[in-house]
């Protein structure tokens, strides 16, 4: 039985499609403007690779999750998150997972979401201050990260992201290399992550979400919590492995 799990995030929407319980494929489109249209051009996408839309168990999750008429159900990314990184890890840890427009910490047991924080006031701390502040240096987000393991030691103190890009505008402007202030971004976030996670404890932090292959910011990361920090390719589609995991078990009802 083919069961799809659809995350339709703020910035980006994730698919994957298991066969039973084994992941056969997963992707990653752009979100657009509109949800409706994405969960479009996922449905197109979906039946051009041979999938039978009709007869798969379909859920959805995310920001756009109500956007998907053709899902027999929706949850929320939080439930989803959980789920998706407790079948790539198999780990009672701490999720750290970082979108585009939100950060979100879940502890996690046995799969289940035992307590989650949330930041969304702002978008300090997430993929779109690091887009925003690579875009203002001219690099590519590599680009950031490679810069940043050569920088020296620079502060960007502002919690707020324009008055952030502002620092980084004067930095500039005196002459600072952008290594070093490549340097002050990474750690910036690293910072306003760790204040985050740091209110729910543990011994163990799985990384979902756009930073999952950015060795720099997960070593940076485990040292500022003192704890390890585990991921790898496929955490970023934790939200929609969780969907499709979820999708399996409407079998058995």
């Amino acid at each position: 039985m083919v069961n799809i799990g659809i995350d339709i995030g703020s910035s980006c929407a994730k698919v994957c499609v298991m066969d039973d319980d084994k992941i056969r494929d997963t992707f990653m489109i752009p979100t657009g403007y509109n949800s409706k249209l994405t969960a479009n051009d996922i449905k197109k996408r979906l039946e051009d690779d041979g999938i039978d839309i009709e007869s798969a168990n379909i859920v959805s999750t995310g920001y756009g999750r109500v956007s998907v008429p053709y899902a027999d159900e929706t949850m929320t990314e939080i439930t989803c998150h959980g789920k998706g990184a407790y079948y790539l890890f198999g780990e009672n840890a701490t999720i750290i997972d970082i979108g585009g427009q939100d950060t979100k910490v879940i502890s996690l047991k046995r799969g289940r979401v035992m307590k989650f924080l949330m930041n969304d006031k702002c978008s300090a701390g997430t993929g779109k201050f690091l887009e925003i502040m690579a875009n203002r240096l001219g690099l590519t987000l590599d680009e950031l990260e490679d810069m940043a393991s050569r920088g020296n030691e620079t502060t960007i103190s502002s919690m707020c992201t324009v008055f952030a890009e502002s620092e980084v505008i004067s930095l500039i402007g005196v002459g600072t290399p952008r290594e070093d202030i490549a340097y002050g971004v990474i750690h910036s976030v690293v910072t306003k992550v760790e204040q985050l996670a740091a209110q729910i404890p543990s011994d163990k932090y799985i990384l979902t979400g756009g930073f999952c292959e950015n060795e720099y910011f997960i070593e940076q990361m485990s040292k500022a919590l003192d704890a390890p920090v585990i991921s790898n390719s496929q955490a970023r589609f934790a939200g929609a492995i969780g969907a499709a995991v979820f999708a399996s078990e409407l079998e058995d009802e």
